[in-house]
């Protein structure tokens, strides 16, 4: 049998109940998670009417994907509207937070990435299939 047939199908649901309030926002890290490989790291985040984000920049590049509700992005001095279905990418170095002033939770995934996240990946899947041989 191959690792193609084995394959399963994993499904991380969200809990509303187990978010962890940091960073301004209520939030759930995509790890730790068993069996799960990436070269990025990400997060379910939900912003509650009346939050803002605490304003960082970093070094990673970084995509949110939009899943329920509206909020904006301030980059710089720039606000930028975001709903659900937008996708927003912060080159590294860019100073930003998240403020919701509606009457409503925006929820979005957060997902960032740097070299040094896919050299562990490839690193792990390097040993991962040189262990198969």
């Amino acid at each position: 049998m191959t690792d193609q047939d084995q394959a399963v199908v994993d499904i991380r649901r969200l809990e509303h109940e187990n978010l962890t309030r940091a960073y301004g926002l209520d939030m759930k890290l995509l790890y730790p998670w068993n069996g799960l490989t990436a070269p990025f790291r990400g997060a379910w985040c939900v912003l509650r009417p009346g939050d803002v984000s605490v304003a960082h920049a970093h070094h990673e590049h970084e995509i949110f994907i939009g899943m329920a509700g509206g909020a904006a992005v301030i980059a710089g001095e720039k606000r930028h509207e975001f709903v659900a279905g937008d996708l927003v990418f912060l080159k590294p170095g860019i100073e930003h937070h998240l403020v919701n002033d509606r009457d409503e939770d925006f929820s979005y995934y957060a997902i960032w990435w740097d070299r040094a996240m896919s050299d562990e990946f490839v690193a792990h899947e390097i040993d991962r299939a040189e262990s198969r041989d």
